[in-house]
């Protein structure tokens, strides 16, 4: 991996150092050390750093504490008891939600969507419920950007409801970073609509994804990005590597959703790299770059680790962007397992497997990315590029109503970042002498005081919005 040097990037802020990682080990083998990358941004913004700085690995640890004390958060266990089982560990997240509502004058709104299953995994209709704390936007409420963990446990018999199963960093440790997340960002006020989901039933088949996913498309809501966070507390893996600097973000590059036409026109075009979801990859390398100091991320080009998945699978089906957030290096004698001691080896996901002052980095890059996302105007839409057999390169789009501005951009075709970028005024821009055979092209939306989407790719393979393909046209020959 490398980064690209933009000049027009904004530096990080001095304070951000504070909340850096602590350098690696001699051990360790990090990915490549990278110098900043290009950043969809026109200022620096001081509201993320006192945001990062607002995040406490203090609280966290006695959130994930509080986690692991109903003995197992099981989807299939008890409900009915007050200090054990899923249906004890779902009414306290409620509770802490609607504690953090009356804090911030009723800013909150808890929500407990359900849907009764019945399958491979649950064989007994269960009722599945997500708790939600909805953060209403004060001026562009139907644009959501949520914030994901799953709260369920298991232990090496995905249908055991009633061994032990801590779950402190699968997914106690994503629920934790949802919960700090609320509490931070309930201090402040948003444009677009925040929400915080603490799922249910992902080990028995990524259920709470999926209500969360029929939720949002019954609420007619426009997700621009879920960021689910899905083991995300461990920095030593199952090798004895110690690298508390980074996190991966996996995220796919062909949308789910891609109909035939959409997939015709892709195969031609390119934007095998750059659908919603991989942007939002890119923005939030680039706000870790630009405001976490030495904490950065490290982009996956695939939806989720080999052969695995999780409860963002269930939001790509439904049409929304979605990214995972996951550690920087997994101990696999920590998850799924029960818990034990063989040949000198400790087995299970108990609390002090997890680096809380990591699992505090991956929350703060979770909360600079919805406020950075949540600040700035929607992404344009009806992205469209032409300069077929032209010296030129024309970029069209339409403009959110909230963006005063629009940068347009390029890259190297091999480039897994944004390199160039130019001011736009209006719905147009020309890129005189830049060659459309030889590049990729982007535009995103500048608001007041400098927030920025993420970049839009042209076409329906980069569109956060649905939109129908053009009419084909006739191409010029050669």
């Amino acid at each position: 991996m490398h980064r690209l040097i933009i000049p027009a990037l904004a530096l990080a802020l001095a304070s951000s150092a504070s909340f850096a990682a602590p350098a690696a080990p001699a051990t360790a083998k990090p990915p490549e050390a990278k110098p900043a990358a290009a950043r969809p941004t026109s200022a620096s913004h001081p509201l993320l750093s006192q945001l990062a700085a607002q995040i406490s690995p203090t609280r966290e640890k006695a959130t994930d504490a509080k986690l692991v004390s109903f003995g197992t958060r099981h989807t299939l266990s008890d409900t009915k008891s007050d200090t054990r089982g899923i249906g004890a560990a779902r009414r306290w997240v409620a509770s802490e939600f609607a504690a953090m509502a009356k804090d911030c004058g009723g800013c909150l709104t808890v929500e407990t969507p359900a849907e009764t299953v019945t399958g491979r995994r649950v064989p007994k209709p269960t009722e599945v419920m997500d708790v939600l704390a909805i953060q209403k936007g004060t001026t562009d409420p139907n644009r959501v950007i949520v914030i994901s963990g799953h709260i369920d446990s298991r232990v090496r018999d995905v249908m055991d409801a009633t061994a032990e199963a801590p779950g402190a960093n699968d997914d106690g440790s994503g629920t934790t970073a949802v919960i700090e997340a609320a509490r931070v960002l309930s201090k402040h006020r948003f444009p677009a609509t925040l929400v915080f989901a603490v799922l249910s039933g992902e080990e028995q088949g990524l259920l709470g994804g999926k209500v969360l996913a029929d939720y949002a498309t019954k609420q007619g809501w426009h997700v621009e990005a879920d960021l689910n966070n899905d083991i995300v507390g461990n920095s030593t893996g199952l090798n004895g590597v110690h690298d508390a600097s980074y996190a991966r973000v996996f995220s796919e590059g062909v949308k789910t959703v891609e109909t035939e036409a959409e997939a015709a026109k892709r195969r031609s075009n390119g934007g095998e790299l750059d659908s919603p979801s991989r942007e939002v990859a890119r923005y939030m390398d680039a706000l870790a770059s630009a405001y976490l100091g030495k904490f950065h991320v490290m982009m996956i080009y695939r939806t989720d680790r080999f052969g695995r998945g999780g409860d963002q699978n269930e939001m790509l089906k439904a049409g929304f962007p979605a990214i995972r957030v996951t550690e920087s290096h997994e101990n696999y004698n920590h998850q799924h397992q029960d818990l034990r001691t063989e040949n000198g080896i400790r087995y299970g996901d108990t609390l002090d497997g997890v680096d809380f002052p990591y699992l505090a980095n991956v929350t703060r890059l979770n909360v600079i990315t919805m406020a950075s996302m949540a600040m700035a105007p929607a992404p344009p839409t009806h992205v469209e590029v032409s300069g077929a057999v032209t010296d030129d390169t024309t970029l069209k789009w339409d403009p959110a109503a909230d963006a005063a501005s629009h940068k347009v951009w390029w890259r190297d075709t091999l480039d897994p970042r944004w390199r160039h970028s130019r001011p736009a005024a209006g719905d147009s821009a020309k890129l005189k002498g830049i060659n459309i055979d030889d590049w990729f092209f982007g535009v995103s939306a500048v608001g007041a005081g400098g927030w920025e989407s993420p970049v839009v790719f042209p076409g329906p393979q980069g569109s956060w919005t649905h939109e129908e393909p053009p009419p084909a046209r006739a191409r010029p020959a050669g």
